[in-house]
Formats: C-alpha cells, structure tokens, sequence
C-alpha cells in the first residue's frame, strides 16, 4: 500500500535557521513527554537525519537553576545536528541568564522560545499563550534572549492570541523582528481554543504577509505529508512544525521528506510504503528500548511508553483488551510476546491519520486578575508562573 501522489512545491523549499539550513523545511514541535531523546531518534532516523527536531520545553529557572530533571533533558545524542532548545520563561533576567549558560557551555545550537502553552496553570498567572498580549514584557524577553545568545539563532513560537478578542500574533510578530528574533512558529489556534477545533491556516498567511524579512513556519492540523505540502502552498510560509501528527507516527518524517523532494518527472512524488502492523510493532518496540536505555531501566522505558499504545495502534483491528494489556506492559519481552498476539498482517487502515493527542475545545482562557486591562503596562510575571521543572 502506497501513499497517494503528493503535488510537490513549485520550488523546492529553502529554509534557514541563522547558519542552519533545515531541509526538508519540517521543524519536530517540543512536547511534553513525548519528544525527549528517543523520540527524537526515532523521527531522525526515519528522515534520515533531515529536518529540525527540538526538545521538549525547557523552564529558564530550571535550566540556571540546574535542577537534575532539567540536565537530563537538555542532553543530546552525538548525531543531533543541529541541537535545538526550546526555552520557556516569563522574566526576562532570567532568560538572558538561561540563554548565556546555553551559549557558554555550549549545550545547543539553537534557541526556541514557547509563547504558546495554553496549559491553565500558566496562563492564570501571565505566562505561556498569555504573555504577549503584554507586549512591553514579550520585547523585555526577546531583547534579553537575542542579546545574550551571540551567534544562536533566537526564534519564538507563539499562538494567534488569548481568544479571538484579544488576538496578538500580528503586533508579537512585528517585536520580534524589531527585536532580531530569526523565525517564528505560529500554531494557528488561541489559547482559548487549546487543540480543539479547525486551526487557522489563513492566520498564518497573513503573519508571513505582515513579517516577510524573516521566516514565518505554520503549525497546526498536519496530520500527513499532504497536508505539510498544502499547508505551505496555500499560505505561503517557509515551513511546518509537526505536533500531534507525529505521535506513535514517526515514520511520518520519512513522508515529509519523500513530499519535499526535488520534482519528480510527473511533477509528482510517491511516499514511502504505509507500514503494515507488524512494522508498526517493531517501531513500538524500538521506541520502548530507546525509551529504557535513556532512563537506564527496562521497566521504567516501558512504563513510560505506555501512553503511546493508542497512538501507535489507532485504527488497526486491536481489541480494547489486547489495547489494555499493551498498555499495562512492564519489560520487553513482555510487550513483545503481546504484540506477537495481533494479527500483525493488518495493512494500513483507511482512514487513521487524523487528529491525536488533546483535542479539548474552546474553554475560557484563565488569567491574572487585571490582565487585559492594558496590553502595554509594564506588567511583571510572578516568578511561580514557571512550571517547578522542565518538559511542561
């Protein structure tokens, strides 16, 4: 079973990160949990090395701080090139502080910087997806990151806004050129509408349309290589960020390089096999070893890939209890000998990309009180709205 055609781009895209040049122009988005150094090595394997691949959120307190929570996150494999940071903070002291240890010790190649956490716990207290609304604290933080990070690339990744009254991304965008930020990420939902719902691909035109001196990467909906490759034809950005699409799909970073390719005669270009189950349960297995060996115990490798069992297995004829027993698995051999149960022969199921993870709706957005009052007072973040550590 094939992948259907995929029109390629008119030209084959050209992105650079500062120095970096990221081709295919596919960017691994940071997520809590999931894109620690296992995962990473997964998707980097299936592209062949290319593309972009971040880390899981890192706190700016966390990281000056040296919590050992924080250290074990921020370690890279010797084939992680570039080595990618994404950062989050809400004082801008800090974050200069946080981005100088990175630069003096050498620890990534690029620094990503997430204004976009919907998560309540942040936003009631001013920080995430609620932060650029105050506009003077989001130049304080660029200023401090930009102008600690020497030669790093600085980019943001940033939501449309609070709600759809009170919509940010166009005056965000605008600082962060002003301020020497190199690209930015828009995830094109608010913090209101969390991952629920259709997101806006048309905002993200028009954030290219208002910041064309630098690179403008759209985020949300991409579910398969074709919708990567639309994404960028109808809005005209210089590349994708890839979230909840890749989970249990890491091969999708093979697709994404396969649709990104030089044209092919036709003018068309054909991914890679869609795996069958069997080849799924091999990725399953790889990912919990890689999982153990980073976490230096088997058992704690597998416990920890257990939220990905539904992921991996949507749409394929699995029962709920062969599901349940999947996702109860304590060792190797364990899961192995559970998997050998399926009908691994299945061939891909029509119909299994599409929407994982958290598809929540629309909820009131919590905030500080006093919050909208003033999108340019020179409000300051209560250092708590920080998560205690790293990974979100």
């Amino acid at each position: 079973m094939k992948q259907p055609s995929i029109t390629q781009p008119t030209q084959p895209a050209q992105l650079r990160i500062g120095p970096h040049s990221v081709q295919p122009p596919v960017v691994l988005a940071p997520m809590a949990g999931i894109t620690n150094a296992p995962f990473r090595t997964l998707c980097r394997e299936f592209s062949g090395g290319k593309g972009l691949f971040v880390s899981e959120m890192i706190t700016t307190r966390a990281l000056v701080e040296r919590d050992a929570k924080t250290m074990r996150l921020i370690h890279f494999d010797d084939t992680e090139k570039p080595r990618s940071i994404q950062l989050y903070g809400v004082d801008p002291v800090t974050v200069g502080k946080a981005v100088r240890m990175i630069v003096d010790e050498d620890l990534a190649d690029h620094i990503d910087l997430n204004f976009g956490c919907p998560v309540p716990k942040v936003t009631r207290k001013g920080g995430g997806s609620a932060l650029p609304y105050k506009r003077n604290l989001l130049r304080s933080i660029l200023r401090e990151a930009v102008g600690n990070a020497g030669q790093l690339p600085v980019t943001m990744k940033m939501r449309k806004g609070i709600d759809d009254e009170h919509l940010t991304y166009l005056d965000a965008g605008r600082i962060a050129v002003e301020e020497g930020v190199t690209a930015i990420a828009l995830h094109g939902r608010t913090a209101a509408q969390h991952y629920g719902g259709t997101a806006d691909w048309e905002a993200i035109a028009r954030l290219k349309e208002t910041v064309p001196e630098i690179p403008v990467l759209g985020n949300g909906d991409i579910w398969s290589a074709e919708d990567a490759v639309r994404m960028m034809r109808e809005t005209g950005c210089d590349g994708v960020v890839v979230g909840r699409g890749c989970l249990g799909r890491p091969w999708l970073f093979g697709d994404l390089v396969a649709a990104f390719a030089p044209e092919q005669p036709d003018g068309t270009g054909t991914g890679p096999a869609a795996p069958t189950l069997r080849e799924v349960a091999r990725v399953m297995l790889r990912h919990a070893e890689l999982l153990g060996q980073w976490l230096e115990s088997e058992e704690r490798g597998v416990i920890d890939f257990r939220k990905h069992v539904a992921w991996y297995t949507k749409g394929f004829s699995v029962g709920s209890e062969a599901r349940k027993k999947l996702a109860v698995a304590s060792s190797l051999a364990e899961l192995d000998a559970l998997l050998s149960e399926l009908d691994l022969d299945q061939p891909w199921p029509a119909g299994a990309d599409g929407p994982r993870g958290r598809t929540s709706g629309r909820n009131r957005v919590v905030l500080p009180d006093g919050w909208l009052d003033d999108p340019y007072d020179c409000a300051a973040v209560s250092a708590d709205a920080e998560l205690d550590t790293s990974g979100g």
